[in-house]
């Protein structure tokens, strides 16, 4: 990593080519860029998951630090290659004047004609669509669970400024567990009068995972709590009885319906790399959050 000190996006450019160079690889297979707005706390694990996702997506990471903005403007970076990245990395600092306009330093680091990304691992502004930075990107990722504080408040407040390229880790974490519940419905196509999604008392998962089962299925959901560890049990009422996906570790669950064995299924709780890899993989609207976003602000806080 070469560290320069009150610079500019044009010197960091320039390092970028001069590691590309050095690197002997100057084209790099870079696919996309992903910016990432982090705390000074935070950025150490945010690149370190970025890092991890990159080798499925080869990207240039730009991780964005944003100071206090008093004082004169300052831009100060960290850059390389190698080190376990796939691509290019950027960790830029930002003081003073200059923390009010990030995406003077951002855009011209982009790389041209590649898809956006930008990443808030915590603390997301209210509307991801119109912040400086979510401006330049295709694809907005945030973390309501990441909160500090107002978990639920957090994830209703990304639902209700959804626009097109908005997800939440929150959404991405309930996916396997969206797969199992539809794969069960395919197996056995029952009519489903009920179902209850039982997660410890604040979760964002659980709560939008109760808004698809009541947006697909068109049925009440009951939220119930548990201890956790994050979503412990899902259960799906019908005639014949009822369908349940019941985990109690955050690593195995019994999956058990009408008339069929008990049996173990793997449902483990993934780590933030392979959730980030997973929203990086597509670019298009997710018609399907959009739908479930509509539906929990529908539902509003009940259980929460």
């Amino acid at each position: 990593m070469i560290e320069l000190i009150d610079t500019n996006s044009a010197e960091i450019a320039s390092e970028f080519l001069r590691a590309r160079t050095r690197a002997g690889s100057p084209a790099m297979g870079m696919v996309m860029t992903l910016v990432i707005v982090v705390d000074e706390d935070d950025a150490e694990g945010a690149m370190k998951a970025a890092r991890a996702a990159s080798h499925e997506h080869p990207a240039r990471v730009l991780g964005v630090i944003l100071g206090n903005g008093r004082g004169t403007g300052q831009v100060n970076a960290q850059v390389g290659t190698g080190s376990g990245w796939t691509g290019e990395t950027a960790l830029i600092r930002l003081s003073g004047e200059v923390v009010k306009h990030p995406e003077s330093v951002v855009l011209p680091l982009l790389l041209p004609d590649s898809p956006v990304a930008v990443w808030w691992p915590n603390h997301p502004p209210d509307d991801p669509a119109s912040d400086p930075l979510g401006q330049l990107a295709q694809r907005r990722v945030t973390d309501a669970a990441a909160a500090s504080r107002g978990k639920t408040k957090a994830i209703h407040q990304q639902c209700s400024a959804y626009t097109k390229g908005n997800t939440d880790l929150a959404w991405t974490r309930i996916t396997l567990w969206r797969a199992l519940l539809a794969a069960a419905l395919d197996q056995q196509p029952l009519k489903v009068t009920r179902a209850s999604v039982t997660a410890e008392r604040i979760s964002p998962s659980a709560d939008l995972l109760a808004a698809w089962l009541a947006d697909r299925l068109k049925i009440e959901v009951d939220r119930k709590n548990s201890a956790g560890p994050g979503i412990t049990e899902v259960v799906m009422e019908t005639k014949e009885g009822p369908i349940r996906i019941s985990r109690t570790d955050g690593k195995l669950a019994t999956f058990s319906s009408p008339d069929r064995p008990d049996r173990p299924v793997a449902l483990k709780r993934r780590e933030l790399p392979e959730l980030l890899a997973e929203e990086l993989r597509r670019l298009d609207e997710d018609d399907v959050y959009a739908e479930t976003a509509k539906r929990l602000l529908k539902m509003g806080s009940k259980g929460s």
